[in-house]
């Protein structure tokens, strides 16, 4: 099932096939997929544990290597990329996980702050002032000091936003962003993808069983047993 835009894709994905394991391990993950994705985009991916939903988003996020297929990330063909190539990839990327992956020895600012480090586009005056901006807009703005642990998960989920979007990447990848969450954060944390990524006009792909969160979706597609079933 395809997503077709009038608007020039920045995720482009053809005839996609993936498989883990070899020899009589060899199992099929994903088959046929077919999907575009649109600049400024939020495109939701429901579906069953196993689906193929995470393997997806980890192939469209150069975090492995597509096997078969066309897999064009802002217009840069990946599939059968080498692992200098995925890097370069990732770059582009903004992701959020299901735990929020925080150092617990950092800061909420410094944990922010390590996105911007690998660019080394910024002096480290300049990564403060965009990571303390960045928490600041995402309602941290007094917890800059305080580390991970003594804050809620709500807030965590909170800094690895912030963290996802203080180096304006024009894709995010969220992976069950809200399972860790009760209905109230999880709320809250959504509508700040939505609001900070609208500001900032980046594509956000998001895996979620939750479907308290469906209505941010410009678009929903579902998929079972490695296939896309719908929009």
């Amino acid at each position: 099932m395809q997503h077709l835009s009038n608007i020039e894709p920045v995720i482009h994905i053809r005839h996609l096939d993936h498989h883990f394991g070899k020899g009589k391990l060899r199992r099929q993950i994903l088959f046929d997929i077919n999907l575009d994705i649109a600049a400024g985009e939020i495109m939701i991916l429901t579906g069953p544990s196993g689906s193929g939903k995470t393997t997806l988003l980890t192939l469209i996020g150069g975090l492995r290597s597509a096997q078969s297929g066309s897999l064009q990330v802002l217009g840069k063909e990946i599939c059968g990329a080498k692992s200098r190539q995925l890097v370069k990839v990732r770059r582009h990327n903004g992701y959020i996980f299901q735990a929020s992956n925080l150092h617990n020895s950092l800061t909420a600012l410094q944990n922010v702050q390590m996105s911007l480090e690998v660019s080394g586009l910024f002096s480290r005056a300049q990564m403060r002032e965009h990571a303390a901006h960045i928490l600041e807009q995402v309602g941290l703005g007094k917890y800059l000091n305080y580390y991970p642990n003594n804050l809620s998960g709500g807030q965590q989920q909170r800094i690895a936003i912030a963290r996802a979007l203080v180096s304006n990447p024009q894709i995010v990848l969220a992976d069950e962003p809200t399972a860790a969450l009760d209905s109230k954060s999880g709320r809250d944390v959504v509508n700040l993808m939505q609001k900070l990524a609208k500001e900032q006009g980046c594509t956000i792909l998001l895996v979620t069983h939750d479907n308290r969160i469906l209505d941010i979706a410009d678009c929903i597609i579902h998929m079972e047993d490695g296939r896309l079933m719908s929009q």
